[in-house]
């Protein structure tokens, strides 16, 4: 039985991929990275995050160092970000039907705060970030422990491949969603166990 769900914040809550293009190109003009167009996204999309950072000359070594002075233009255009339609409407059945929700994410927890706060959300009981693009397992095994919760009381609700893969190093399940940074290609390749392309679908896969 679920008693938790654990939502991605980017792509999945938050409609930021705009504001991801343009912090990221203010990035790659003064770093030396490869900016893109918008009419690439969707190419984007289909590539696995290792691809795009490949494709985009973006050093791996270089993520950490550039991750707080990205989040903090990222911060500056928090008014762009938008809330995915229906998501909010999910998250408060979500809570009136009495499941614990939380965040984890790779953004900083002062945007998703922000975030939150601007959008009069009041939902979530548990904010976990990381400026790591990997590791979402980690965080998602001390949520466990910390709340001492079953693998299977526990259901993750992200957009990307990466979140698919952490899951599945954790044995919990995932619902991907349609609308986010990546493309159904990508994600299938991951093998998800739920695939839903509206918010509402969402309660359907919980029920």
């Amino acid at each position: 039985m679920i008693k938790s769900v654990i939502f991605d914040f980017d792509g999945t809550l938050a409609d930021s991929r705009l504001v991801f293009l343009s912090v990221f190109n203010q990035l790659a003009a003064k770093h030396g990275f490869r900016k893109v167009d918008v009419e690439e996204m969707e190419f984007l999309r289909k590539l696995s995050m290792m691809e795009r950072i490949k494709h985009l000359n973006f050093p791996m070594h270089k993520i950490p160092a550039s991750s707080a002075e990205f989040y903090e233009l990222y911060n500056q255009a928090l008014g762009d970000v938008t809330m995915v339609p229906g998501m909010a409407e999910l998250l408060s059945e979500v809570n009136s039907r009495g499941y614990r929700s939380a965040i984890i994410s790779s953004n900083s927890k002062k945007n998703v705060e922000a975030f939150l706060s601007r959008n009069r959300l009041h939902h979530m009981e548990e904010i976990i970030c990381s400026n790591r693009l990997f590791g979402k397992d980690r965080h998602i095994k001390s949520y466990l422990k910390k709340n001492g919760m079953a693998k299977e009381e526990v259901i993750y609700v992200g957009d990307e491949a990466r979140d698919i893969a952490a899951c599945r190093k954790c044995g919990i399940k995932i619902i991907w969603v349609g609308w986010g940074y990546d493309a159904r290609e990508a994600a299938e390749k991951e093998k998800p166990d739920f695939m839903v392309f509206h918010p509402k679908d969402i309660l359907t896969v919980l029920n």
